[in-house]
């Protein structure tokens, strides 16, 4: 699955759900994407869409938001 799968497969279901449930649907996402084998690759490249998943991928992936940043003042 490539990440335009991965965005739309997510907008698919998100605009069903109860907002008050997106975060926890966003996380159960990500781990079925990662079970299934997905790669980290495609994982990073699907966000940007939506806060909720891009959360739930840096949860996943173990990405520090703050961490990020800093690396970015190097290039």
């Amino acid at each position: 699955m490539d990440s335009s799968q991965i965005v739309d497969t997510w907008n698919l279901f998100k605009e069903h759900v109860d907002k008050k449930h997106l975060e926890t649907l966003a996380e159960r996402f990500v781990d079925l994407l990662a079970d299934y084998g997905v790669s980290d690759e495609a994982l990073k490249d699907a966000m940007g869409s939506c806060d909720q998943l891009d959360s739930a991928i840096n949860y996943y992936l173990d990405i520090d938001e703050e961490m990020t940043a800093e690396d970015d003042d190097w290039d």
